[in-house]
C-alpha cells in the first residue's frame, strides 16, 4: 500500500502543471475514479479540510489521504510522493536553464502555459461546485463568499472559518446544507 500511494502521489506531482487548485481533477481521477480509495463524497470532504491547514494542496491533500490509508507511515510515503516531483523538475530547470529564463521560447512556453491551467482550475471549480451546490442555501452562500473574496477583499481564512461555523449553525444533522 505505501509503494501505491508514494506512486499514485508522484503521477499527480509530475503530470500537473499549475499545483494547487489545477492539481484536483487529476487527483479526484486517481484517488476517487482509479483507486477508489476514497468516495467523490470523502474527496470533497477532504479538499474542505485541507484549505484549513496552511501548505500546498496537494502536500496536504497527499498527507490526509496516506493518513487515512496507512496512518504515519502512509502519510509520509504520499508526502514524498508528491513533493519528489516538484523538487526534481525545479532542480533541473535551476541547473541547466538559469541563463535562459529570458528566451523567448522559455518566455512563450509560460504564455501558453498559463490558460490551460487556469483551465484546469476552472474545470475542478465546477466538478467541485457540482457536488457541493446541492441546495437554494449553498448556492447563495457562494455567492455571499464570492463577494466577501472578490469586492470586499476579506482573507480566505476568515471565510472558511465563517463557512465552518455557519456550517455547525445551519447544519442539518450532517447533511448538506
Amino acid at each position: 500500500m505505501l509503494w501505491q500511494l508514494f506512486i499514485s502521489c508522484f503521477r499527480v506531482g509530475a503530470f500537473t502543471i499549475g499545483g494547487g487548485y489545477a492539481m484536483l481533477p487529476v487527483m479526484k481521477n486517481i484517488f476517487v475514479n482509479e483507486k477508489k480509495w476514497v468516495s467523490d463524497e470523502e474527496f470533497v470532504d477532504m479538499i474542505s479540510v485541507i484549505q484549513i491547514v496552511p501548505g500546498a494542496i496537494a502536500i496536504n491533500a497527499s498527507i490526509y489521504l496516506g493518513h487515512k490509508l496507512s496512518g504515519i507511515p502512509g502519510a509520509i510515503a504520499a508526502a514524498l510522493g508528491s513533493a519528489l516531483p516538484s523538487f526534481l523538475i525545479i532542480l533541473l530547470i535551476a541547473s541547466s536553464l538559469a541563463g535562459w529564463y529570458q528566451s523567448p521560447y522559455v518566455m512563450n512556453f509560460f504564455s501558453g502555459i498559463r490558460p490551460a491551467v487556469v483551465g484546469l482550475i476552472l474545470v475542478a471549480g465546477i466538478k467541485l461546485g457540482r457536488d457541493i451546490l446541492q441546495s437554494k442555501l449553498a448556492l447563495i452562500l457562494t455567492f455571499i463568499f464570492g463577494v466577501f473574496t472578490l469586492w470586499l477583499k476579506i482573507h480566505p481564512a476568515l471565510l472558511i472559518i465563517l463557512g465552518a461555523l455557519l456550517g455547525i449553525v445551519l447544519g442539518k444533522g450532517g447533511k448538506e446544507i
